[in-house]
């Protein structure tokens, strides 16, 4: 009776390293590997095998999309699971020592990563945010397409490349126009997103495009706290001090996909929103650096949009904007 207690009250770490054909999975100190095809069966298989053992906590890497069908599914199934960034991990395997690289050998990691690390637990999507990252997401491709294809037309003289590049460049802008248009739908039909929607577009500098990327890749505003959030994305200053040597606060890791949708506010809002350009133009002149500037005004333009989400309230509703 004392055992079977006791082992009901141990911790169980799972890993599962996700390749594109197969799932790994690691299971504690467990020597054996369960390999299983990364298929709704083999993914059947493991949550089924998850259940029975109530796992304290499974880690899965981000592999581009390859592991959002498992994760959907442990999600649906309420088990306890953590999406992580695979640098990360490859730098904790250094850490403890773990210089080979295999699938094996990369679950075993993640089940140590799981128990050390303790990385945030992933939240259930509903469908509407689902489908509305899928639709960000394929939007953010196809910009990065036509911006390619920009560079190249104006370094070709070939009158035939430059007429085929046009016409690339044409189905790229109706497409990209298409999916503005789905995505705008897609909120407006969501109440819940359609209300935080209204509440950010409040902010002058902000539009559909911050918006629509914030609610599906930064699901986080409004639930923590400014420092949090803003290390989220990557905009938050870390040191690097050691002894009497005092180094310069850098940003560093974060969300880009978000940090860069978020520049490019910043830079509308720097000029049109009162309360971040008198907030820049104090910061160029007490001499701080333009690139300093504009970091400092995105993570202000962060905080702000952080606390209207978690109060609920629109841009003229903040005492910031009414005592201003």
């Amino acid at each position: 009776m004392t055992n079977a207690l006791t082992a009901s009250i141990v911790p169980l770490f799972v890993g599962i390293d996700v390749a594109k054909d197969k799932l790994d999975l690691a299971c504690g100190d467990a020597g054996d590997i369960l390999t299983v095809a990364n298929d709704v069966a083999g993914i059947g298989a493991i949550v089924a095998r998850l259940l029975a053992a109530g796992p304290t906590l499974i880690v899965v890497e981000a592999t581009g999309g390859l592991e959002r069908a498992l994760l959907d599914t442990l999600l649906e199934a309420d088990l306890p699971v953590a999406r992580v960034n695979p640098g990360h991990v490859r730098h904790f395997a250094r850490g403890i020592g773990k210089l080979a690289k295999t699938d094996a050998i990369d679950a075993r990691v993640l089940v140590e990563f799981a128990r050390l690390a303790s990385p945030r637990l992933l939240q259930k999507r509903s469908q509407n945010r689902a489908e509305l990252e899928a639709l960000v997401t394929c939007r953010r491709q196809l910009l990065h397409v036509r911006t390619e294809q920009t560079n190249r037309r104006g370094s070709t003289s070939s009158k035939t490349a430059v007429r085929s590049i046009d016409a690339v460049l044409k189905t790229l802008d109706r497409q990209i126009l298409k999916l503005d248009r789905q995505i705008a739908k897609l909120i407006e039909g969501d109440d819940d997103m359609n209300h935080l929607d209204k509440l950010l577009k409040s902010v002058p500098g902000v539009g559909a495009v911050l918006s629509s990327t914030l609610l599906c890749e930064l699901a986080e505003i409004g639930t923590i706290g400014r420092r949090k959030v803003c290390a989220l994305v990557g905009v938050a200053p870390f040191n690097c001090d050691s002894g009497r040597f005092k180094g310069k606060r850098t940003i560093r890791g974060g969300r880009a996909s978000v940090r860069s949708v978020l520049y490019m506010a910043t830079i509308a809002a720097m000029r049109f929103n009162p309360v971040i350009h008198r907030f820049a133009q104090r910061l160029k002149q007490a001499g701080k650096l333009n690139k300093v500037a504009i970091i400092a005004c995105m993570r202000k333009l962060l905080s702000i949009l952080n606390a209207m989400i978690r109060d609920g309230l629109s841009w003229d509703q903040l005492n910031l904007v009414k005592n201003a």
